[in-house]
């Protein structure tokens, strides 16, 4: 994996998939058995990690309860030997980066969990690391005040260019923070690409289940046609990139993958992929999910993801309804 100058990139798995692993060995807490790690063009494996200039933030941020905030920011710089007149300097503008100016007489337990994370970015930002490394830095924040985290980490990120890697399990952080990402998995990367590549062309059944919600409907490969493959569900036929199809024999059986929002529900006819019965609908605020119950045609119940409150209005509990799906917004695999 190479990551480019001033990139943001996420690893992204479910726990114990190797992702802090990887971080750790990119820090040189762990030392790695085989293979090599560059920074800056340099090899790193016996570089320890006092000389390889990364800004590192853990999960619990590790504040010195002892030093104020001060104190805390600028202790990177005074173990580096940085004249004190300098580090005054590069405190006070570090801390204004992260809005914390005025804040530098406080101890850690005067500050709220937001700005203790304010606090631990400062710290690993003020000694302008070559490389930034998150250990799942918002994991102990609220939904809003991690949101709101976020935003402003991504742009304190592009305003410093600094190259980052951030590891995270949560799928929706990694899909709006990140430049690219690395889904993983027992130790290994399985996809690498753009959050809308990873999202909208899965490589594998495990990166499609595991990145977003995603139906899965049978189906049977029909055709090739340049670089889509035809699937045939029911009467209709869908299109979908031919990829993990290439070498599949005509007529096999095929599972399609089909993201909610690319469900759409209708009255049930024959011109309809499959037809269901809804089991319920759950109002999301900007949204409504819908269940749906389609027997052989899923091994699952169907996810419908609709905006606007007209599945709610148009189709009760326990109607039946047709559902299709849009074409070339799926992709399927054996």
């Amino acid at each position: 994996m190479s990551i480019r100058q001033g990139e943001f990139m996420t690893l992204l798995g479910p726990s114990g998939c190797g992702k802090t692993t990887l971080l750790n060995l990119a820090a040189g807490f762990l030392s790695p058995d085989g293979g090599e790690i560059l920074i800056g063009g340099e090899r790193m494996n016996d570089v320890p990690t006092y000389k390889r200039e990364i800004g590192m933030m853990f999960q619990n941020y590790a504040l010195f309860p002892h030093m104020n905030v001060a104190g805390n920011v600028a202790y990177g710089l005074k173990v580096r030997g940085v004249a004190k007149q300098e580090r005054d300097r590069r405190v006070e503008a570090v801390l204004g980066l992260v809005r914390l100016a005025g804040f530098e007489d406080r101890t850690p337990r005067q500050l709220s969990g937001g700005q203790q994370q304010r606090v631990a970015l400062a710290r690993a930002l003020v000694i302008n690391p070559t490389v930034l490394l998150l250990d799942e830095p918002f994991s102990a924040l609220d939904k809003n005040l991690r949101a709101s985290m976020q935003v402003e980490l991504r742009e304190i990120q592009r305003k410093l260019n600094v190259t980052t890697i951030f590891v995270t399990h949560d799928q929706s952080e990694a899909l709006s923070l990140s430049d690219r990402l690395a889904v993983m998995s027992e130790g290994r990367i399985r996809q690498l690409g753009t959050p809308q590549q990873i999202y909208r062309q899965p490589c594998d059944r495990f990166v499609a289940s595991f990145i977003g919600d995603a139906n899965v409907l049978r189906g049977r490969l029909e055709g090739v046609e340049g670089a889509s493959a035809i699937i045939a569900i029911g009467p209709v036929r869908v299109k979908v990139p031919c990829g993990p199809l290439a070498d599949v024999a005509r007529s096999a059986a095929v599972d399609l993958f089909v993201r909610p929002e690319h469900l759409a529900l209708s009255e049930a006819t024959e011109a309809c992929a499959t037809h269901g019965t809804i089991v319920a609908h759950v109002y999301q605020g900007g949204y409504v999910d819908t269940y749906i119950e389609c027997g052989e045609a899923s091994r699952d119940r169907l996810l419908v993801r609709s905006g606007g409150h007209e599945a709610m209005t148009r189709w009760p509990t326990g109607a039946r309804v047709g559902i299709s799906v849009t074409s070339g917004e799926a992709v399927a695999f054996v």
